[in-house]
């Protein structure tokens, strides 16, 4: 989509565009199928200025489509995704695997997108975006949780998605790390945590690396937290 038509797809559902409709439709079956051009073609779904960043941002169907085999394997019935940005990751595990999913981002301008391609896709009875920060805003409950880089600084060449009340900062990235850290914590035997490329900071050390793949762009790893080891009498 270029010029007019890059305009975010959200005022396009409020149009009740029936090719965009049909465009998805395309991409969730292409997705579905395993074609190797489903990347490019779901990032077409997006507004320009999400699209061009989403190399670095939002998480590729290549890896989505390992992580809902994982969580199929697993069985998990929900995922939190810690910085669900645009939505993409949210949306295209729902359509690869039986799961909720709850995607927590603390910029409201991509909150409404991620709504809005919930929507697009039909998944929105499964998936739904909240917005909040993490360490502020309470913490989904799940039984599996997503962390892609949740914690670092999004840029845009569009003030759109530059939410004034969003500020980085090193203590402020650090602070989240560690609440991270304390979250998982205390989280329930069994909880499992996927990292792509890591979140800042190492899994707590109840959490056993069950499943990883090297052969993406960063590491992609699944962690479940196990048993407290029975003490020596």
């Amino acid at each position: 989509m270029t010029g007019q038509g890059a305009t975010s797809f959200s005022h396009g559902l409020r149009d009740g565009s029936g090719a965009t409709r049909r465009a998805a439709g395309v991409v969730a079956a292409a997705l579905r199928e395993g074609r190797g051009r489903a990347n490019a073609a779901f990032d077409r779904l997006l507004p320009a200025e999400l699209r061009e960043v989403s190399e670095d941002y939002w998480t590729p169907i290549p890896v989505v489509r390992r992580v809902a085999a994982w969580l199929r394997a697993e069985r998990v019935r929900t995922v939190v995704d810690i910085g669900s940005g645009a939505g993409k990751f949210g949306v295209a595990t729902a359509l690869l695997a039986p799961c909720h999913v709850i995607g927590l981002e603390q910029r409201p301008a991509l909150v409404a997108e991620a709504r809005a391609l919930a929507a697009l896709f039909g998944v929105d009875d499964r998936v739904r975006f909240e917005h909040g920060s993490f360490g502020v805003t309470p913490t989904p409950a799940g039984d599996a949780y997503y962390l892609f880089n949740p914690f670092v600084e999004y840029g845009f060449r569009s003030a759109r998605y530059a939410d004034a009340g969003v500020v980085f900062s090193e203590p402020a990235r650090r602070r989240d790390v560690a609440a991270m850290r304390r979250f998982l914590s205390t989280a329930p035997v069994g909880t499992v945590v996927i990292t792509y490329n890591g979140f800042g900071g190492d899994v707590p050390p109840s959490y056993g690396q069950m499943r990883v793949d090297l052969s993406f762009r960063g590491p992609l790893r699944l962690w479940k937290k196990q048993p407290r080891p029975a003490r020596v009498r």
